[in-house]
């Protein structure tokens, strides 16, 4: 009789894979390229991939040239949705040196978006720094980016120099 029973049951499929270097790209272009140390695949009502040691992605433009990085000591890969949930020393930066830290993040694939309701800093070159208090939304390029409830400094060049 259990025998019976169990064939009716769902069984959860698990894939585990080490050192992890997979491509992603649209239409023909490479738009990323993640490497991780450990990958787990979960198969049940929906597949979720997990990255339990650290994940690295690098960000290309349609000219597969390289605009931004991201790091995560974890990641969580909906896959029906789309969407990858980062947490633990989350480390975006793109190529003209802003840099994004936070503690949590979300990664939109079709909307190519970061976003975040937890608190975030952003660096930016000359010791500019600014503080979302309740999160922010980025491009994936990390180029244009909206803090919530934010604050900080910037610097402004002197517009009285080469003037007399």
């Amino acid at each position: 009789m259990q025998e019976v029973r169990d064939l009716g049951r769902k069984k959860i499929g698990k894939s585990i894979a080490e050192n992890v270097e997979s491509y992603m790209s649209q239409n023909a272009i490479v738009k990323a390229k993640l490497t991780s140390p450990l990958m787990i695949r979960t198969e049940a009502d929906t597949a979720i991939v997990e990255f339990p040691k650290t994940l690295h992605v690098d960000f290309y433009d349609d000219s597969t040239k390289l605009e931004s990085q991201l790091f995560a000591k974890y990641g969580r890969y909906l896959e029906t949705e789309g969407k990858v949930f980062l947490k633990d020393s989350v480390i975006v930066f793109n190529i003209t040196g802003d840099t994004l830290v936070t503690n949590e993040l979300w990664w939109d694939r079709d909307k190519e978006i970061f976003y975040t309701d937890k608190r975030v800093l952003i660096k930016q070159p000359y010791n500019q720094k600014f503080i979302g208090e309740n999160g922010m939304e980025a491009d994936q390029s990390f180029k244009s980016w909206t803090l919530f409830n934010g604050s900080g400094l910037r610097s402004v060049p002197d517009s009285t120099i080469g003037t007399k």
